[in-house]
């Protein structure tokens, strides 16, 4: 029988096996390695901190906007600001469930019989996780095209269309965080009974979701790692370019360094957590466990690399914060003004580059 006198049977999907064994006892007596990794504390002080700096970077970037008038700056910057809401929204959203649950501990079976909760972090807990990562191969991607085919557009991308990228990843991300919902997979409750995830079961339902969202999320990182390691060799070669241009403009340097940051930061923040969640639904299943049971080992090492993946959303603003061009030249006083990306282009003909500079600076 449940806690609130109803069989286990008629609870929702969010509870397994292990949910039901520790939900229904009394909290056991914990080693301190586990004690750390299950801490209110912990998990109070990661949610603090990343609030505040992003809702520090929010500010930056609203004050930066209003100064700026290139309209490729302008863009990039809609689409950074997209990151920095969705990385504030996606703590304030899961967080306040899961410390209200580390300072209450309260009863899920009589909380959430149905998992409708469980099932609304589930959901958060996907979207705001693969939000960043689409998020930053849109950003590369669109830099990939700014500095490699300038003249393939006769203007940058217009602030109205950056949002509707935006709001496209958003939609999408929301799509595929409501694949459990529609029967494809389960979100459960997960160890210690605080937040609620995709299942690593090796029933074929939640083996397809589970390589559905690890997938997508490498595959975001690698676009990200290929369009901005080809638009870094780009600007290398505009950096050792000698040829006089009207207008000389290290915009693109400047957020270059901030879309590398940002890519290698979820690189080493995600794809542990990616990676894990292939290996584990891949493998073959732990003998002798009960029916929906994870082993704690898988359990315990899931929770440590969303650790890690809490990170991302702490350190994302702080690679704009710090990376911007005032900081930059504050550290490095020689750094300089670097050719337009049109340099690289000598073949074109004197009127279309002299159009394409003009059109620069009124961007």
């Amino acid at each position: 029988m449940g806690a609130n006198g109803s069989p286990a049977s008629e609870l929702g999907s969010c509870f397994r096996s292990t949910n039901l064994s520790t939900t229904l006892s009394t909290t056991l007596s914990a080693n301190l390695s586990e004690k750390l990794i299950v801490s209110r504390w912990f998990s109070t002080a990661f949610g603090s901190i990343g609030l505040a700096s992003n809702l520090f970077a929010l500010c930056v970037l609203v004050s930066s906007s209003r100064k700026m008038h290139s309209r490729a700056r302008s863009s990039f910057l809609i689409f950074l600001c997209g990151l920095v809401v969705t990385d504030f929204l996606g703590l304030l959203v899961t967080g306040t469930i899961i410390i209200s649950y580390h300072f209450t501990k309260f009863n899920w079976m009589v909380v959430d019989p149905a998992c409708y909760l469980c099932n609304f972090l589930g959901l958060s807990m996907v979207f705001f996780g693969q939000c960043p990562l689409l998020l930053g191969a849109t950003m590369a991607g669109e830099r990939f095209f700014g500095i490699n085919r300038p003249f393939s557009r006769s203007t940058s991308m217009s602030k109205r269309r950056a949002w509707f990228m935006v709001g496209l990843v958003w939609a999408f991300s929301f799509s595929l965080g409501l694949l459990p919902i529609l029967g494809l997979g389960d979100y459960t409750l997960q160890y210690p009974n605080s937040w609620c995830f995709i299942t690593l079961l090796h029933d074929p339902k939640n083996v397809t979701f589970c390589l559905i969202f690890a997938l997508l999320g490498i595959l975001a990182v690698g676009l990200s790692f290929l369009f901005n390691t080809v638009s870094v060799v780009t600007l290398c070669r505009v950096y050792h370019d000698r040829e006089p241009v009207q207008r000389r403009r290290d915009s693109e340097v400047e957020m270059m360094v901030q879309l590398v940051g940002i890519m290698i930061i979820a690189t080493v923040c995600w794809l542990p957590l990616l990676i894990f969640i292939i290996q584990t639904v891949l493998q073959a299943p732990a003998p002798g466990l009960l029916p929906r049971q994870i082993p704690r080992q898988t359990e315990e090492m899931l929770l440590i690399y969303l650790r890690m993946v809490t990170w991302n959303q702490i350190l994302d603003p702080w690679v704009y914060i710090l990376f911007r061009r005032a900081v930059l030249k504050r550290i490095y006083p020689s750094l300089k003004a670097r050719p337009s990306i049109v340099s690289l282009y000598p073949m074109l003909n004197p009127s279309l580059r002299r159009k394409l500079t003009q059109e620069s600076v009124l961007q």
